[in-house]
C-alpha cells in the first residue's frame, strides 16, 4: 500500500508538472533594435503615399485608396466609401529588411503588411487578416500568379479569442488554441514583425516576439526591391471600423 501511495504521488507530481509546463506561454525573442529607423512620425503621412491602383479600390473606380490619416501618433485606416479600400505605401523602396510595428485593429477589417510591394499591390504579404477565417503573420502572394505562396498555421474562428490550428508541418503554430486568449490581447497594442531576405526570398514573421512563420520561396516572383505597405481590403462596408498602426520602424539588412 505504501509503495502504491508513493507511485501515485509521483505520478500526480509528474502530471502537475506537465500541466504547468503547458500553461507557460512561448517566450518572446529579445531583438536588437540597433539600426531600426522610424518610417512613420505619428503626426503626418510624410514618406508615404496612398495608392488607388489595386483591385481593392474598384468601388471608387480607382479614384481613391481608402481613408488614411495620422492621428494621435497612430496611422488610422478605413474604407472611405462602402467597399473601397487600398494601400498606403512607402515612397522609398527596400530590398532586404526587417519591419516591425504595433497594431490595435478592430476585428473585422482585412488588412496586411506588404513586403516589396508595387503601387499596384503585388507583394509578399505578411497576413493581417484580422477577421473570422483570417490569420496573422502567415505568408501570402498578394496579386501574384495563383496566389502563391499561401502558408499559414492557424485561422480565427468567429471570435478573436478563438483560433483553429491548421496543419503546416514545416512550421507548426507555436501556441495552442487554448493558449491563444492568454497570448493575444485584443483591444491592446500588440507587436508584429516581418523579415525578408534574398530572392527567391526567405521570410520570417513574429507575433509579440514569438516566431510564427519561417518560409523560403521556391522561385523569384517579384523584383529585388519594393515598398512597405499597409492595406485596407475592399468589399463589404468597413467605413466605421478601423485598422490602427503605430511605432512603424524598419532596418535595412546588409548582404
Amino acid at each position: 500500500m505504501r509503495f502504491a501511495t508513493i507511485v501515485f504521488a509521483a505520478l500526480s507530481l509528474s502530471i502537475t508538472g506537465l500541466l504547468s509546463a503547458r500553461a507557460d506561454l512561448p517566450k518572446p525573442e529579445q531583438f536588437d533594435e540597433t539600426g531600426f529607423v522610424k518610417i512613420f512620425d505619428g503626426k503626418t503621412l510624410d514618406g508615404w503615399m496612398v495608392s488607388a491602383k489595386t483591385g481593392h479600390s474598384n468601388a471608387s473606380k480607382h479614384k481613391s485608396g481608402g481613408k488614411w490619416e495620422a492621428k494621435d501618433g497612430v496611422m488610422l485606416g478605413s474604407q472611405d466609401i462602402p467597399g473601397n479600400g487600398g494601400i498606403i505605401i512607402t515612397e522609398k523602396e527596400y530590398g532586404d529588411f526587417e519591419v516591425a510595428l504595433e497594431m490595435n485593429n478592430d476585428f473585422g477589417p482585412d488588412s496586411g503588411l506588404f513586403l516589396r510591394s508595387t503601387d499596384t499591390g503585388k507583394c509578399y504579404q505578411a497576413m493581417i487578416d484580422y477577421h473570422a477565417n483570417g490569420n496573422l503573420m502567415g505568408i501570402y502572394g498578394e496579386g501574384l500568379p495563383g496566389g502563391k505562396p499561401n502558408v499559414l498555421n492557424f485561422s480565427f474562428k468567429k471570435e478573436v479569442t478563438d483560433i483553429e490550428i491548421k496543419e503546416y508541418k514545416p512550421f507548426p503554430c507555436p501556441v495552442t488554441a487554448e493558449e491563444w486568449p492568454k497570448f493575444w490581447k485584443h483591444g491592446e497594442w500588440n507587436e508584429v514583425r516581418a523579415r525578408i531576405e534574398g530572392n527567391p526570398p526567405k521570410m520570417t514573421t513574429w507575433v509579440k516576439g514569438v516566431k510564427f512563420m519561417d518560409y523560403t520561396d521556391t522561385e523569384k516572383r517579384l523584383g529585388d526591391k519594393g515598398g512597405i505597405a499597409l492595406q485596407v481590403h475592399g468589399g463589404g462596408d468597413y467605413t466605421k471600423q478601423f485598422v490602427r498602426y503605430r511605432n512603424i520602424r524598419v532596418k535595412e539588412l546588409k548582404k
